[in-house]
């Protein structure tokens, strides 16, 4: 990824979203060239002097202290996952030596396959930061068999939802919500972790193949997904409403635990009941992981 870049982009987007009435300024007249806040407005609002500011959106943010980051995600308002985006640009565009790298990681520990084997009433499944998937426990599998259908190893989310749309838009009843956040939190991870070449790669690949994904990539938008609800049309239950959990690994930096639950005696748990029903019937429910 080029750093100077994502922060001039970045930047430019969240200042062009606010408007001097939500910053609490005056607006004077009613021919602003500028859509949003001017440049010299973000820098009063962030205490730095204009040249500073200026410098700080055309990509440079290194040796900007957290004070001064602080007070440009508040003059921006940043949310926390836009704050924690800034911080990572901000550590990306230090001296080469100074740059922290993340491996991704790509593989399993057996004990974690044990833990996920382990739950057997919920949907449970490890990904990375680039959502290849890694690793699943057997009601996963067959909850997300749409999604494994590709024989391409790993399994990818995020290219399942942009390289095979239709099928997509058939499984994730929110598509539209669904796309946005793939893309918001595939470019969280990209700051976090701009030397990774499989995810450079993969950005590459959906931009040329995504028309949609471009556009979504384009906004900018970053986003957590730590809880919430995820609704899937699953082609052999129908309909189930599921509540998520998404959890970070301690112990795996860079892993996530996703576990998905519905309330007792609701449709959705007899659905998933269900789905453990067939699941237990199927020899061939596809793999998450290359095989060797």
């Amino acid at each position: 990824m080029d750093v100077p870049s994502e922060i001039r982009e970045f930047l430019s987007s969240r200042r062009a979203r606010i408007t001097p009435e939500q910053a609490g300024l005056p607006a004077y007249g009613g021919n602003r060239r500028v859509k949003g806040l001017r440049r010299e407005e973000v820098a009063m609002l962030a205490g730095v002097s204009v040249d500073y500011y200026v410098r700080m959106e055309r990509g440079s943010l290194a040796g900007a202290s957290e004070a001064v980051l602080d007070s440009l995600a508040s003059a921006l308002q940043l949310d926390e996952a836009e704050r924690d985006h800034l911080f990572a640009l901000a550590r990306g565009s230090g001296p080469p030596g100074s740059r922290r790298k993340r491996k991704t990681v790509g593989t399993v520990r057996p004990a974690l396959r044990q833990l996920l084997d382990a739950i057997t009433d919920a949907p449970a499944w490890i990904r990375n930061g680039r959502h290849d998937v890694l690793a699943m426990n057997q009601l996963a599998r067959a909850l997300y068999a749409p999604v494994l259908a590709d024989p391409r190893r790993p399994a990818n989310t995020t290219r399942f939802v942009y390289l095979r749309p239709e099928e997509a838009e058939r499984f994730f009843v929110d598509y539209d919500r669904v796309t946005r956040d793939a893309a918001a939190m595939l470019r969280l991870e990209a700051g976090s972790n701009p030397h990774d070449e499989q995810l450079v790669a993969l950005v590459g690949e959906l931009s040329t193949r995504s028309e949609l994904f471009r556009q979504r990539w384009a906004s900018q938008d970053v986003r957590f997904h730590r809880s919430g609800r995820k609704r899937l049309n699953h082609p052999v239950v129908g309909q189930l409403d599921l509540d998520f959990e998404a959890m970070p690994l301690p112990s795996e930096p860079g892993l996530q635990l996703n576990v998905y639950t519905a309330a007792a005696g609701t449709p959705t748990a007899d659905g998933l009941k269900l789905l453990a029903s067939w699941a237990a019937t199927q020899d061939n429910l596809p793999s998450e992981i290359a095989s060797g």
